[in-house]
């Protein structure tokens, strides 16, 4: 597959899954729309050195959304979608954990 390096586009950073980074050791990734489980699982290992132990996606659909704008005294009204993506739950196994903060020191 021709996407090898763009498998894993950014980790997902949110209250929700912080809170099962903490409990469950699942940590979230925004995945390329064309990538399987198999190809996650071996991207998440290579890059950070860690033994995946499940994978779950899901494929969101974007949302409809409209825009109104001011233009020269007139109003523009316009219809448009945001992208379709697709998410990757990632559990690790026992002892393994990934830091997104590593330049972060605590005193």
């Amino acid at each position: 597959m021709s996407i090898k390096g763009t498998i894993i586009i950014k980790p997902i950073l949110t209250e929700k899954v912080t809170n099962l980074q903490e409990s469950e050791r699942k940590y979230g990734f925004k995945v390329h729309p064309s990538a399987n489980k198999i190809e996650i699982k071996k991207a998440v290992e290579d890059r950070f050195g860690v033994k995946v132990e499940k994978v779950s996606t899901m494929n969101i659909k974007g949302k409809r959304k409209q825009m109104t704008v001011r233009s020269g005294g007139r109003v523009i009204r316009t219809n448009g979608r945001r992208s379709n993506w697709k998410k990757a739950i990632i559990t690790l196994k026992e002892g393994d954990k990934i830091d997104f903060y590593q330049g972060e020191t605590t005193v």
